[in-house]
């Protein structure tokens, strides 16, 4: 809704008539709660000590079936209380590492996604995603996940020089040419939806990844960590028409994976950026899907990379940007006799 500022009064206000008696984060919150599966009647009582406010259960309603068609969670819902109560429905964990991280995945979709027909018609093609990445996610509140390697010093994380142990994200290489698709989709709705509960902008990353988590159907886990090892890359190293990039880079590299989703028979790996449009994250992205890749012992055709904010979303296969098929190699064989 367009607003204007009142240079009288210093206030803002807008010449449309707005339906909504009460602010829209006391609304996404409220959406929120009862997708982590608190009934309508519990909803009254969390909304009057929150926000010192008590709409009625008829508009509570409203505002459900309002927003159900871009908090696709709702589908999932019944069968999702049945399996965990709103207290445990959500694993979380906090995490020392370079900086403090909140690594969180949703059990109830986790189970769901692969086990029922009627949220993902894919389950019988990914079946076997299952119990590789139920282990992972699940390792990593255990003492065998080698939390300490991402808690090396910010003097060795920010050197420059190749030879010093970087996170993903400050890692550049040459890759393949790729085809970069460029769409509006749901992840871009529920980030506007979700920038409505950020106090700063610092909350960003955090509100969505947290929105995402609760109110889609396909997100699974938030602030993933991954780490890429010697082993790793000696396995691209020894594999046919791969272009392995990373030979000048001290290993382990680490990073956090934004948001994990289960969608369309593939793992999909999506990146948060303020101002997408502006920012390629290709090398980035493409190095969380082969350290996932190999932590999940899945070919990387399975995986499908994406940065976006609320405007703008580009995603991307990774495989193409790291492995030169046959067809490529042909081509490259044409431009040398020529």
């Amino acid at each position: 809704m367009q607003r204007y500022f009142c240079n009288n009064c210093r206030k803002t206000f807008t010449l449309q008539q707005s339906n909504k008696t009460y602010p829209v984060s006391l609304i996404l919150t409220a959406i929120s709660y009862y997708n982590l599966g608190y009934s309508q009647t519990e909803l009254l009582s969390i909304l009057s000590k929150r926000f010192k406010a008590k709409p009625s259960q008829k508009t509570i309603s409203n505002w459900l079936s309002e927003f159900k068609g871009i908090c696709t969670f709702s589908k999932l819902r019944n069968k999702s209380i049945k399996l965990h109560k709103p207290s445990e429905i959500v694993y979380t964990q906090a995490l020392n590492h370079i900086q403090p991280y909140t690594f969180k995945y949703h059990k109830a979709k986790l189970y769901l996604l692969f086990h029922d027909i009627k949220y993902n018609n894919e389950y019988h093609n990914i079946s076997h995603f299952y119990e590789p990445l139920k282990a992972y996610l699940e390792k990593i509140s255990t003492k065998n996940f080698p939390h300490h390697i991402f808690t090396y010093n910010e003097d060795e994380s920010t050197n420059s020089n190749n030879n010093s142990r970087k996170r993903a994200s400050q890692i550049k290489f040459n890759h393949l040419k790729i085809n970069k698709f460029q769409k509006n989709n749901f992840a871009c709705k529920l980030a506007k939806l979700a920038l409505n509960l950020a106090a700063t902008n610092k909350d960003g990353h955090q509100v969505i990844q947290n929105f995402f988590l609760i109110n889609d159907s396909t997100t699974i886990a938030v602030e993933v960590p991954v780490y890429f090892t010697n082993w790793d890359a000696g396995y691209y190293r020894n594999q046919n028409r791969f272009i392995f990039p990373l030979g000048n880079y001290k290993t382990p590299i680490t990073g956090h994976i934004d948001i994990l989703q289960i969608r369309n028979g593939l793992i999909y790996i999506l990146d948060y950026k303020p101002d997408a449009k502006s920012i390629n994250p290709t090398e980035q992205l493409t190095l969380y899907a082969l350290t996932l890749s190999r932590k999940l012992n899945l070919p990387m055709y399975y995986f499908k990379c994406a940065w976006f904010d609320e405007n703008n979303y580009y995603e991307f296969f990774p495989l193409h940007a790291v492995y030169k098929s046959k067809r490529d190699e042909r081509r490259q064989e044409m431009v040398m006799v020529k």
